[in-house]
């Protein structure tokens, strides 16, 4: 949101003040401000200073202001020229000796700036790059307030960054990830699970007994999933820039999130008393990987339904509300009763009925409902684990997982996994034997609404890794048994 920098120089004792509802961090501006000019080589009024932070009703956050202040502050010192400000978006936290520090946000600075209409921004130079990432307006990176003053005494210099150019190539290019599907030995229907998981964006769920290679798989689903689109690697981007985690550069790679269990509500969906993006929005194009699923604590898997379902995650405080984006694709791994060995063939299991029950309530039936793949991983036996045999790559996979990206991203703009309303019924639509066979489905399994729509969803990828319009009975039934689960009684 803009927030406009006034400031007077008048007559009375000396002294710097800001109002316009500055939190701590912009007050303690006034002392990095008054000994960064004062280093710079420029003097620092000995009038009464009076900074003005507008709209005076929005709370003002963090170091971003110092910049802007120092500049408007030599401006009505008559250093600046006054009018060369104008039209300019002015970012950066000051050092005392006047150099300056990147800030969070450079990205979402950059299109604020465009959306404005103002024509250019002043950034730190760490932050030109990522800020220059949406090509929209000029951008210039300066490493001190001396630099800064020089830009603004020249009339119009050139930019670091011009509009339309941008510093990185598509993301495209960026190498694959190191973990290969290859290295895991067995687990075929698992591996095609995660294949249709990574082809439709769906939400899967590994259950197995330790040892079985659930976190192995869950940790390779990056692996297969498409390159970033450059529209999703400046989505992506935004949020880590926002949340203080970027390296001044696009991210390109697909996310990966693995939160320990122990992770509070609000790092796993986000909030604080001034709001930053959790795990869940930090996963946004990516994977969010709970290991341990049942080890988390019900407060903090509950907050999950809402951006699972939406796609976003709303923090509401009183002072305002923030959104954050959380298309995410999740991925949970869990043991099926507290010993780990429940329906395990070679190692009994030495909970009892109670003790499963009760792990397995853990998870509600709610948020279990969100998950549209279910797959059950067993211990391998001792011939899979010396077989020697070689198991295909992740990079042939990603093959077919883009080829099935592309036809839904042809067909209706978003993966499989977005489908909802209208869309889904027109894009998903069945005849004949397989319209019998979900029919039969829904009354033998008992399915609700959400879990008719997942398997849809869940069908319509299918085909489309087999390369087919229509949806088969063949491509219904492969979704219908990832809804099987020996852990769970769905």
């Amino acid at each position: 949101m803009p927030v406009e920098v006034e400031v007077d120089v008048g007559s009375g004792l000396p002294g710097f003040s800001i109002v316009g509802l500055p939190d701590t961090a912009v007050q303690e501006a006034r002392e990095r401000v008054k000994v960064a000019i004062t280093n710079s080589g420029y003097k620092f009024p000995t009038r009464k200073v009076i900074v003005n932070l507008a709209p005076a009703n929005l709370r003002k956050e963090g170091p971003a202001f110092d910049l802007p202040i120092a500049l408007a502050v030599l401006a009505a010192s008559g250093v600046v020229p006054p009018g060369s400000l104008a039209g300019s978006g002015i970012v950066g936290e000051l050092s005392l000796d006047g150099g300056l520090r990147g800030v969070r946000g450079a990205l979402s600075f950059s299109e604020g700036v465009d959306r404005e209409g103002l024509r250019r921004l002043v950034v730190p130079r760490e932050n030109a790059a990522e800020a220059a990432s949406a090509g929209k307006v000029d951008v210039h990176g300066v490493g001190n307030l001396g630099e800064a003053v020089d830009l603004f005494r020249d009339g119009e210099p050139e930019p670091t960054y011009p509009a339309g150019s941008r510093p990185e190539e598509s993301p495209a290019a960026v190498e694959p990830s190191p973990d290969d599907f290859a290295d895991v030995a067995g687990q075929g229907y698992a591996k095609r699970a995660l294949e249709v998981t990574a082809a439709g964006g769906h939400n899967v769920l590994l259950s197995g007994p330790p040892g079985s290679g659930k976190t192995m798989l869950g940790r390779r689903l990056p692996g297969i999933l498409p390159p970033l689109t450059l529209a999703e690697s400046i989505e992506v981007t935004k949020v880590y820039s926002s949340a203080g985690e970027s390296n001044g550069a696009l991210v390109k790679r697909r996310p990966f999130r693995a939160p320990h269990h122990t992770i509070s509500t609000a790092g796993l969906a986000g909030g604080g008393s001034n709001p930053r993006p959790g795990e869940v929005s930090l996963a946004h194009h990516g994977v969010l990987f709970l290991d341990e699923f049942p080890e988390f604590s019900r407060g903090s898997l509950e907050v999950l339904r809402g951006p699972l379902e939406d796609g976003h995650v709303t923090i509401s405080r009183v002072a305002a509300s923030v959104t954050y984006p959380a298309r995410t694709t999740l991925v949970c791994s869990m043991n099926p009763c507290p010993c780990g060995y429940a329906g395990d063939r070679r190692k009994a299991c030495r909970c009892s009925a109670g003790q499963i029950e009760r792990y397995q309530s853990r998870i509600s039936g709610p948020l279990l409902d969100r998950v549209d793949i279910f797959v059950d991983v067993p211990r391998l036996t001792r011939e899979e684990l010396r077989s020697g045999e070689a198991a295909e790559p992740s990079e042939a996979v990603r093959g077919r997982v883009a080829e099935a990206r592309e036809a839904q991203t042809a067909r209706q703009g978003a993966p499989n996994a977005a489908l909802s309303g209208r869309p889904l019924r027109e894009f998903c639509a069945l005849r004949g034997d397989s319209e019998a066979l979900l029919s039969r489905a829904i009354d033998r399994m008992g399915l609700s609404g959400r879990g008719h729509d997942r398997i849809l969803r869940v069908a319509r990828t299918v085909a489309d890794l087999a390369g087919k319009e229509e949806i088969a009975a063949e491509h219904v039934a492969e979704a219908l048994n990832y809804r099987r689960s020996a852990t769970f009684d769905l």
